[in-house]
């Protein structure tokens, strides 16, 4: 469309919400909360600069260039261990220091400036998304009436800017007109609130003739509002124009980061600017997440600096008392410590000062207990874990072309202790694609096609009919996106045959006119499409379309649709005056239509859910109510959303008094004003005449079943948290194997007759009670019911009315602990805010960790308070998945990325921890038993370089490579055994019981290195010429054993090679002894003890290379005994699983099925459990 040409469309008197008076209500502006003011069009913007409102330079950058160092460095030094080696590294600058100062502080940078690299790139990259919003352009008047491309980041509060279709809105800004006419324009919110379908807004009526680049030459207007705020849904204001007041809404406001669409053009005037507009006050940082590991590493890092602290406090009491006795008489005890001419450290007179003085030197030696390169190395390997994830192959959806992504690398390990799954409905086990697939049309029910839930039913019913019916072949000419109908009785015309002809001409006419839809026509096909608010309405839209009713125009004040006229036998053109549209919210659950047909009759045509249109029926307008009814309830049983649909006749009189109080009402901007509106539309939309029901199917994504039922089989909860009834629930529940025949039902509801007598008595004290009460005996009545027979499964179904009691302090703990109890827990009707709670609950209240997943804007509490929220990138917007720690883009591919990413991430971490403490104990043992050897005089055995790069060089790699590559099984096998993952949910990797026997052996390892060594070297000559081995021999040797130990060590640990991890561990050792030589080919003042020690003394000795040999040996061969007995005899059933890969019998159908029936318990859902519970192996198995 030219940009000189104007749409024209006239919808002012359709939609509620246009304000065109001003009411003395707005009396608040002026006052606190309500101080902004905004001179519009003043070129320069030099009002706003004067009033200090924010630019509109956006910065979401946790550092700035001057930030950057203080506030990293306060990060990272929150650590405690990196606290710790702060301190140790200011302490290595005096003289207590056990090395040099270099040395300590050299690893400490190392670790740190790796961190601070990580955040520092992260942050940059935040920083590019900042400066690509910063500089988008958009149109700004400059005077005169011209239009300037300028910068986002350059506007000001006051600024005229023009923005075109399909452009982003570069501020919070005030509609003056747009395209058409009326100075209505469409928007998408999905950045906002994640919602696809499009809003309607509307200028006031007195902007909306300046609607041309020239006409804002003289423009000027002066608006006063309220102060910047979070809520997306308010706005409060008036803007003074041609001396004059006018009232404005939330219907003006265009808010930064929604998309203009189906408009041309709109104008309009910048309010709030940067930080101040309401997107951004919206967007606060998503909850801290720590995983369970994470936190239980913290808890053995304080538990080592107590053993820490309690060795160097032991070995200075004994120094202090050796010190004392130093001296006696003339003879000294430690001559070679000098106690006769030392002043503090080693002075008799002064011992208990020189016990102090060492426990501040063991503090600083015993350090390499502590691991300084744990943290940086588990944040590489995390990072490392989510590109795997991210670049799976398995995980990429084609179709829409998007793979996983981790949108945080802090929970990786998380994903493999999953315990509970809690799940939205529609979009997450749902493809929220509806297609209109049946109706009820007075009294009569059409529609042959077989939903999924009703071929799940069929199943569960033995029915061969349905079982056999695949659905989509038997009708192949059905294509239309939307549309999944087939009944003879009613298409290709034959409907004028049927008994209630007119009845059904007046059903579709409703579905053709009763939206809100825009048609885009396309003028070489003349192919009509249409952009709806939701799926649903798409779907009715294009249902009346292929049988006959097609919409396709929208004008002025008219909807316009072609129909076949039953008298002429022709298509004729049908236009209806369109007079007000009564707009659908969750409060109505219903939407009206007012028209006036082409013979002058008034109509309001109105669609809503059941529980609020039935009780609006006419007397008259009952006839086809009971047969109505069922049908909804067969519809609902096969898991089809329902609508009702009726209409009424008015009156001249009846309309006239109802649009004055309406627009009486739309126009007022009182608080009360919504309850004002749902009063008169009350009038009005009562005395309803019934013309039938539709039905729309919203299909179960791709491999739903499957993936619940391996995610049953690894033992995992699955709850489903829906908003919808709880027979559509319950029956997608069987489609999803969530359900099954003969599983005892415990069903919450508020529908007994006693609730019903308290809520007609209107007394809402009274209704609390009675429904409390009612919950509370429901809930022990359940329980009741799991304690009877526990070994059977049970199903938990609760409504979210019954939900608001039951999640009450006095009752949420009996409720969980039913709903642990049962097998599958599903909550209809819940609310955005109760899925958030019931997450909450199961998270604290069983301990366990959680995952929640979801789709839209209404899961994003959901997804926030779980342990991991995943946000399915479907196509609700990108709310969920903008809030959620990890997207996918089906729910099938949940399955790999716990089963497969989780239970590897998990085992890889832990046992990484596991090894790095392990390590560091070995290597701190010989420290400290050294230093005993030494009466605690503070001399290390090591040099100081050796000490300084044992974490940083030589055995960190390995560790790394373990974390990242490592397999204990296959992908293949990890989701042919799913119960593999109930290692990270039961945590028996990663527990206090694990964690100490591998301190135990690195402790032992530690012993045995420095006595065998000690004593091989100490007593002995150690060359041909006689010499015995010096502290930098005996260093040099113990140092060597450590390395080869703790690298053969890991050798042993892996279960999978490759390539990467020989070059480390082998490499780890070779790196050892090129350090060797080329640290003691320096300078003695540099390379100190380590002086060619290598060339001249060690590699020419053959004791030092028996010595090595023997000591790794030994030292091994303790773990190699323990882990092959328990391998061989005491598998578990992790063990049993590489048995079966190692002795090659995965094709063994008998011994492979007898492994996987361990995960089949008579509590397990799924449709594995659903098949063997039916033909009564089930219980025979469960132990």
């Amino acid at each position: 469309m030219g940009k000189g040409r104007r749409k024209t469309m006239h919808l002012s008197k359709m939609y509620s919400l246009r304000r065109s008076g001003f009411e003395d209500d707005h009396s608040q502006i002026g006052g606190p909360g309500f101080s902004r003011v905004v001179y519009c069009n003043e070129i320069g913007g030099s009002e706003g600069i004067i009033r200090n409102y924010a630019d509109n330079y956006v910065r979401l950058t946790k550092y700035t260039p001057f930030t950057f160092l203080p506030k990293s460095l306060f990060e990272q030094f929150r650590r405690v261990a990196n606290f710790y080696f702060l301190v140790t590294g200011v302490l290595a600058f005096t003289a207590l220091a056990p090395y040099s100062a270099v040395t300590a502080i050299l690893p400490l940078i190392i670790v740190i400036g790796a961190t601070m690299v990580k955040e520092g790139i992260e942050d940059w990259q935040r920083q590019q998304q900042d400066h690509e919003v910063n500089n988008r352009k958009t149109k700004v008047h400059r005077g005169g009436g011209v239009f300037e491309t300028s910068q986002w980041k350059k506007l000001r509060v006051g600024d005229v800017v023009k923005v075109e279709k399909d452009e982003f809105f570069p501020a919070d800004l005030l509609l003056l007109s747009s395209s058409y006419d009326d100075a209505i324009c469409y928007v998408e919110t999905m950045n906002l609130d994640g919602e696809t379908n499009l809003k309607l807004k509307q200028s006031l009526d007195v902007t909306s003739s300046v609607n041309e680049d020239s006409k804002f030459s003289n423009f000027k207007a002066t608006v006063r509002c309220e102060d910047p705020n979070a809520s997306l849904y308010t706005f409060v204001g008036t803007m003074q124009f041609q001396e004059q007041r006018h009232a404005l809404s939330p219907q003006q406001l265009l808010l930064r980061d929604s998309k203009l669409r189906n408009t041309d053009y709109i104008y309009g005037v910048v309010i709030f600017t940067g930080h101040d507009t309401k997107v951004i006050q919206n967007s606060t940082d998503p909850p801290s997440k720590r995983s369970k590991i994470e936190k239980r590493m913290d808890s053995i890092i304080y538990f080592l600096f107590f053993v820490l602290f309690l060795m160097a406090f032991v070995g200075s009491v004994y120094f202090g008392i050796t010190t004392r006795d130093d001296l006696d008489g003339d003879r000294m005890k430690r001559w070679y410590l000098g106690p006769d001419r030392s002043e503090i450290f080693f002075d008799p007179e002064r011992a208990p000062i020189a016990a102090i003085y060492h426990f501040l030197t063991a503090v600083m030696l015993y350090s390499y207990l502590i691991p300084i390169s744990l943290y940086v190395s588990i944040e590489v390997v995390k990072v490392l874990q989510t590109l795997f994830i991210n670049n799976d192959v398995d995980m990429y959806y084609e179709e829409a072309d998007k793979p996983a992504h981790a949108r945080t690398s802090n929970l990786t390990e998380e994903l493999g202790q999953i315990d509970t799954i809690l799940s939205d409905k529609t979009g997450t086990l749902t493809c929220n694609s509806m297609e209109f697939i049946k109706c009820s049309v007075a009294g009569t029910a059409y529609g042959r096609r077989v939903t999924e839930v009703e071929r799940a039913m069929a199943k569960r019913m033995g029915s061969p009919l349905l079982m056999n019916d695949n659905g989509d072949d038997t009708y192949p000419h059905l294509s239309v996106k939307g549309y999944n109908f087939e009944d003879e009785r009613i298409t290709n015309r034959r409907w004028v045959h049927e008994p209630h002809s007119d009845v059904i001409q007046k059903f579709f006419r409703l579905l053709a006119i009763c939206h809100t839809a825009i048609p885009d026509v396309d003028e070489e096909t003349r192919n009509v499409t249409y952009e709806a608010e939701s799926p649903d309405e798409a779907a009715f839209v294009i249902a009346a379309r292929e049988l006959g009713f097609e919409f396709y125009q929208r004008t002025q004040t008219s909807v316009s649709f072609m129909e076949f006229d039953p008298k002429s036998g022709k298509n004729v053109e049908r236009s209806y005056e369109l007079l007000n549209i009564l707009e659908f919210n969750s409060t109505r659950k219903r939407m009206s239509v007012i028209v006036r047909d082409e013979e002058g009759k008034l109509l309001l045509l109105c669609k809503g859910a059941d529980s609020v249109m039935f009780e609006r029926l006419s007397k008259e307008g009952r006839e086809f109510e009971e047969n109505t009814r069922e049908h909804v309830n067969e519809y609902a049983e096969a898991g089809l959303r329902t609508l009702i649909l009726a209409y009424r006749e008015l009156s001249d009189e009846d309309y006239k008094e109802f649009n004055e109080k309406f627009t009486e009402t739309k126009n007022s901007v009182s608080a009360e004003r919504d309850d004002m509106m749902s009063e008169v539309t009350d009038e009005i939309e009562k005395d309803l005449i019934l013309l039938g029901a539709t039905a729309v199917e919203d299909k179960l994504q791709k491999g739903v079943p499957e993936c619940i039922d391996k995610l049953a089989q690894a033992g995992i909860k699955i709850w489903v948290l829906t908003g919808d009834k709880m027979e559509t629930a319950i029956n997608i529940g069987f489609a999803c194997s969530l359900l099954r025949q003969g599983m005892k039902q415990i069903v919450i509801t508020l529908e007994s007759p006693e609730i019903v007598a308290a809520e007609k008595s209107g007394d809402k004290t009274l209704i609390a009670k009675v429904s409390e009460n009612s919950v509370k005996k429901q809930i022990l009545a359940g329980k009741a019911l799991l304690d009877a027979s526990k070994s059977e499964a049970h199903a938990l179904i609760i409504d979210g009315k019954s939900l608001v009691y039951a999640l009450n302090d006095d009752t949420k703990n009996a409720f969980l602990e039913l709903a642990v109890g049962c097998a599958s827990v599903i909550c209809c009707r819940s609310s955005p805010k109760q899925k958030a709670l019931v997450t909450r609950l199961v998270k604290e209240g069983t301990g366990k960790t959680t995952l929640a997943i979801g789709d839209g804007a209404n899961d994003v509490g959901m997804l926030q308070e779980a342990d991991i929220g995943v946000g399915i990138s479907g196509v609700e917007g990108v709310q969920a998945v903008m809030s959620s720690d990890i997207a996918i883009a089906q729910f099938r591919f949940l399955e790999r990325l716990l089963l497969v990413h989780g239970h590897w991430s998990y085992r890889r971490i832990s046992s990484m921890i596991c090894y790095f403490f392990y390590k560091n104990i070995v290597f701190g043992t010989t420290v400290f038993l050294y230093e005993g050897y030494a009466s605690f005089s503070g001399q290390p055995a090591y040099n100081d370089w050796y000490l300084s790069l044992y974490n940083v060089f030589f055995t960190s790699l390995p560790v790394i490579a373990l974390g990242v590559f490592d397999q204990d099984v296959s992908a293949r096998f990890c989701l042919k055994f799913p119960l593999l993952y109930q290692e990270g949910v039961q945590n028996t990797l990663f527990g206090w019981r694990r964690i100490f026997s591998w301190m135990l052996n690195g402790l032992c390892s530690g012993v045995i290195i420095f006595f065998l060594c000690i004593n091989a070297l100490d007593p002995e000559s150690y060359d041909k010429n006689g010499k015995t081995a010096g502290m930098e021999i005996v260093g040099a040797t113990l140092y060597t054993c450590v390395v080869w130990v703790v690298n053969c060590q890991m050798a042993l640990a892996v279960s999978y090679f490759t390539l990467i991890q020989h070059v480390f561990i082998w490499g780890g050792i070779v790196l050892w002894y090129l350090f060797l030589l080329a640290y003691g080919s320096l300078s003695v003042s540099i390379s100190t003890s380590a002086y060619k020690v290598f060339v001249e003394t060690l590699a020419p000795a053959p004791t030092y290379w028996l010595v090595t040999l023997f000591v790794v040996i030994a030292t091994l061969i303790p773990y190699f005994c323990f882990k092959a007995i328990k391998m061989r005899f005491f598998p578990g059933y992790h063990g049993m699983v590489q048995w079966i890969r190692h002795e090659g019998q995965t094709d063994d159908p008998e011994y492979c099925n007898m492994v996987r029936q361990r995960s089949i318990r008579a509590t397990t859902v799924g449709f594995t459990a659903r098949s063997i519970a039916r033909d009564n192996n089930l219980y025979n198995l469960d132990r």
